[in-house]
């Protein structure tokens, strides 16, 4: 499967969040101790916000670990709110649009997971997103289409909603061709100013997913750790795994549920699907 964070704060250079903690992103693309696969090295993608709220995007076919270009980026790039998606392909192509994060205005938007035998179910997804939202697919995985699934059923508007609405047109059409483990699934997505990350399946074992506790708390119990002083007290992590192995520094996000992630404040709630 993959492995993904999605950061927001003050302006941080990406090498903090990609390279520099004890269990980077770049080292889980190597050795993932908690992912479906230990490797996760068909490709990478960024998103980052500017001082204007547009989204840049880049990706790579690459695995991260091999890729120069994303440490010399990371070095001199900062932003308040970050993306990161590493990649193990369930099937689809290693080719750059299919590597997420993928973009629609100014949304951005990552999976981890699968939906069950896409092949038999990829025709009915296609058919529910919005007629004018579908020359904009350019790519050929599942985590795209359940993107503009999303977009179709409102995620602008409602990003929760959305979402369940678009996971019960996923089981409709699962089930309808016999498929009896529909979707797999951590999600992350975001305007640009609040982030948004899910966590269910169908069979209600879904992949791991945390998000980090109040860094000024962490920061007077680790008075020592440099890290932990480079972030600002409204910095937020929503990850696949750890970074690191402070004790306290991270929460497991529970089964059917989801966190909302607003300046330095968070909420969760349920999830469940809505049928079509």
């Amino acid at each position: 499967m993959c492995r993904w964070l999605a950061y927001s704060g003050a302006p941080v250079r990406l090498e903090e969040l990609l390279f520099k903690p004890k269990n980077s992103l770049v080292m889980q693309s190597m050795h993932s101790q908690l992912g479906a696969t230990t490797v996760n090295g068909d490709g990478f993608g960024i998103g980052w916000y500017d001082d204007q709220g547009r989204p840049g995007a880049y990706r790579s076919t690459e695995p991260a670990w091999n890729d120069r270009n994303l440490r010399d980026l990371s070095g001199v790039t900062s932003s308040r709110r970050v993306f990161a998606h590493i990649r193990a392909t369930t099937g689809t192509a290693v080719q750059q649009s299919n590597c997420h994060p993928f973009r629609h205005e100014n949304w951005l938007w990552m999976h981890n997971g699968v939906i069950g035998d896409f092949h038999l179910v990829k025709r009915d997804l296609a058919v529910a997103v919005d007629p004018a939202l579908f020359a904009d697919i350019e790519g050929s995985t599942d985590s795209e289409l359940f993107f503009y699934l999303a977009l179709s059923f409102g995620l602008r508007d409602d990003p929760p909603a959305a979402v369940a609405r678009a996971v019960g047109v996923i089981e409709e059409a699962g089930r309808r061709h016999g498929v009896q483990q529909p979707i797999q699934m951590t999600v992350a997505t975001t305007d640009g100013s609040t982030t948004w990350a899910f966590r269910y399946s169908s069979v209600h074992d879904s992949r791991s997913l945390f998000h980090s506790t109040d860094v000024s708390t962490l920061r007077d119990q680790y008075p020592d750790n440099p890290m932990l002083h480079e972030l600002s007290d409204d910095a937020r992590l929503v990850v696949s795994e750890p970074l690191g192995d402070l004790q306290g520094a991270w929460r497991e996000v529970p089964e059917s549920s989801y966190v909302v992630v607003h300046g330095a404040g968070e909420d969760l709630g349920s999830f469940a699907p809505v049928a079509p």
